[in-house]
């Protein structure tokens, strides 16, 4: 009898000390997670830890943005995304126009000049910005963006610009196709028209306004609906229960909120700038306009050496800049190999028997009018959607494709969409079961460029979250983001949608998404990289390697 005691005895603290070292791993691990988020949260481009503090990130208070309920690890990561995108643009106060930066006298020099490059091989490029008077600039804070072609071979990449802050930039290359490549630098914005910016951003967000119509019976009336509005006239509360995303409309005088039938743009406001900030947003003076070199503007690459190949294009890391290249109007990325969707026979072999979901703004609709447009056995089934709005659904029974389009929620600048059909991408996803048959393609990006940064953290942060759920509980779920792309610019749609706006956005998306488990089709570097004119939405030609991108995640080459 004492001998089982004993032995009892001696299980029970076996067990007790086997309970006390599994406590102490899982105490451990969560510490060792809670460190690495945030030091994957506060490390910056340069390597170097940041801290909210030190830098002093201020929220914007716009409609109590500033004071959402958020954990310690959101709040971590906004204060860090916030960092990321703050832009070292020195308030000199007012600085008359010909005292900023003039693109027609400003210059680029290719520093590391030699008879011949290699494929591989760096080039760096030094930009020095002067004004009007030909007099150099002393600050930085200029938004330039740069690309490296060659028009025979219909190829491209872009360049990776850093500021020095004192009117020189230095732009980097890697040079990844052989033959006589070109440099070429536009000034995009001026600093001066960035800190403009800057202020519409914090102190204009409802310069884009919406509205929506109630209706009941013979009586309608129609109100302005935004993410907050102003005064203390009564609103309706549309803000949606399970994602918590605000919405208001204020409320009609003699309808209830329930008699709410559309939403719709209602306009841009006017008279956002004064004469002399006006000066900043010229076409043709300094909005995308070209730098010119001040020596020659073009290098010759030639192959690399058999031996130094080593498959340049798969041997980068995560993180690779650029993310591919054009050649021969193809679109190389440098991370995987790319199929080609030449003939809608590979189409239709690739999404035989699945789902495909594209959520979002205009951009992704795009790809739903290329796919019904090219592959003649999907084809659109009428639902009676206004035109350019969807929802839209295309079938082919034949081999089991079912394709399907859905707008993301307000803020979205569509002429007239059905109150009802106003869902949440982060609630779509909740209602999808998801599996090795569905497909998913995100892109919300447009529609919130006028709006405080938080705004657009908070939609991603609900849209992620969904992700996580839907691949925890279908693995096999191919989950694809769109990112943003560059567009045509005059000096009113800089003020609402400038690709300085789009650009904080798409690097909010990039890191939001970074390590998620999600694909990334690379529109930003697709379009900038381009010989074409920058659209909203880009030709087909782009489109269509857009497609071959996210086809490629669907269906990837067998290895």
């Amino acid at each position: 009898m004492w001998t089982n005691f004993f032995k009892l005895r001696l299980f029970c603290c076996l067990l007790a000390v086997l309970m006390v070292v599994v406590l102490v791993i899982n105490v451990t691990q969560v510490e060792y997670l809670d460190h690495e988020t945030v030091s994957a949260t506060f490390i910056d481009s340069s390597g170097q830890f940041i801290s909210s503090q030190v830098i002093g990130i201020s929220r914007n208070p716009y409609c109590g943005y500033d004071q959402q309920t958020l954990s310690s690890q959101e709040r971590m990561e906004e204060d860090s995304l916030l960092a990321a995108l703050h832009r070292q643009v020195p308030d000199v106060g007012p600085v008359p126009f010909v005292k900023s930066t003039d693109p027609s006298s400003s210059y680029f020099v290719i520093l590391n000049s030699a008879a011949f490059f290699q494929v591989g091989s760096q080039l760096e490029v030094l930009v020095h910005v002067q004004d009007f008077q030909r007099k150099p600039k002393k600050y930085g804070g200029d938004y330039l963006q740069a690309r490296i072609h060659s028009p025979k071979l219909q190829a491209g990449a872009v360049g990776r610009v850093v500021d020095y802050q004192n009117g020189f930039y230095k732009v980097f290359f890697t040079l990844l196709w052989p033959g006589k490549v070109k440099v070429s630098i536009f000034l995009v914005h001026p600093s001066e028209g960035i800190r403009v910016l800057q202020r519409l951003q914090e102190d204009k967000p409802d310069r884009v306004y919406f509205k929506s119509l109630f209706r009941s019976g013979r009586i309608s009336e129609t109100t302005e609906c935004n993410v907050c509005l102003p005064g203390n006239l009564p609103l309706c509360n549309f803000t949606d229960l399970y994602t918590g995303e605000p919405w208001f409309c204020f409320k009609p005088k003699k309808l209830p909120c329930s008699s709410r039938i559309t939403h719709f743009k209602g306009g841009y406001l006017k008279g956002l700038l004064t004469a002399a900030e006006s000066a900043f947003f010229q076409s043709g003076v300094n909005i995308k306009m070209p730098i010119n070199s001040s020596g020659p503007d073009w290098v010759t690459v030639i192959p690399r050496r058999i031996k130094e190949t080593n498959n340049l294009e798969l041997s980068q890391g995560s993180g690779t800049f650029p993310s591919g290249y054009y050649y021969k109007d193809q679109w190389r990325p440098r991370k995987f190999k790319m199929r080609q969707f030449n003939d809608p026979d590979n189409i239709t072999e690739c999404l035989q028997r699945k789902v495909v979901h594209l959520f979002g703004d205009s951009t992704i609709r795009q790809w739903f009018e290329y796919l019904t447009t090219f592959v003649p056995d999907l084809v659109e089934f009428n639902l009676g959607s206004p035109k350019n709005v969807g929802p839209f659904l295309a079938v082919d029974q034949k081999h089991s494709i079912l394709l399907k389009y859905r707008c993301h929620g307000p803020p979205i600048r569509f002429t007239t969409v059905f109150s009802s059909e106003l869902h949440y991408v982060a609630n779509e996803l909740n209602g999808i079961v998801g599996g090795k048959n569905t497909v998913v393609a995100i892109a919300v990006w447009s529609h919130f460029s006028t709006f405080p940064l938080e705004v657009y953290i908070r939609r991603l942060r609900n849209i992620r979250r969904a992700v996580v759920r839907l691949l925890d509980r279908s693995p096999k779920t191919v989950v694809v983001i769109r990112t943003a792309n560059a567009q045509e610019l005059g000096p009113e749609v800089s003020l609402f949608n400038s690709d300085w706006y789009n650009f904080q956005l798409d690097t909010i998306l990039r890191r939001m998404f970074s390590g998620v488990g999600v694909y990334l089709v690379d529109a930003w570097e697709m379009t900038l990289a381009h010989y074409l004119p920058h659209k909203l939405h880009p030709d087909e030609v782009i489109v269509k390697n857009q497609l071959d991108m996210f086809l490629s995640f669907v269906c990837p080459l067998e290895t």
